[in-house]
């Protein structure tokens, strides 16, 4: 699965005022609305829901919260990259820069897991990591995610 068919270029942003999980869904959840017409709140409550059952930090800074969203049509993400670190409650205990949320329909079954599995292997290439930490500008950032896919094998 290819990142670009997921991730328009307006849904990655760096972000320097994530305080918390909650501020942070927060602004996720108003990228949502304001890039793929999603209800905020309703985004918020999946994502704050989904963390509940356990922490979505895969560690190495990275963290994929996700969720299932009733009324959605097709898998989306969104890109964070956090100008200060955030305590995610990974299991390494290393805090956050890098996050990568995946929303999908309500009974998308397997392409939601096609699709955070794609995500997952993106965001586990230290190569990638390091060129999304090392960039601050969201158009070069969205270049590193869309483009690091097409390099490797399905």
């Amino acid at each position: 699965m290819d990142l670009s068919s997921l991730l328009k270029p307006a849904a990655v942003k760096v972000v320097g005022s994530a305080t918390s999980k909650k501020r942070l869904f927060q602004d996720l959840g108003e990228v949502a609305r304001d890039v793929y017409g999603m209800n905020a709140a309703d985004t918020i409550d999946a994502l704050q829901e989904r963390e509940s059952l356990g922490p979505t930090a895969v560690g190495h800074g990275v963290a994929l919260p996700h969720a299932r969203i009733h009324g959605l049509d097709q898998i989306v993400g969104i890109f964070f990259r956090l100008d200060k670190p955030l305590d995610f409650d990974a299991a390494d205990r290393q805090p956050v820069d890098l996050v990568f949320a995946l929303f999908a329909p309500k009974d998308s079954g397997v392409e939601h897991l096609k699709a955070l599995a794609a995500v997952s292997r993106t965001m586990r290439n230290a190569d990638v990591c390091a060129k999304l930490r090392a960039n601050s500008d969201p158009a070069a950032l969205h270049a590193v995610l869309t483009e690091s896919r097409t390099h490797q094998a399905a």
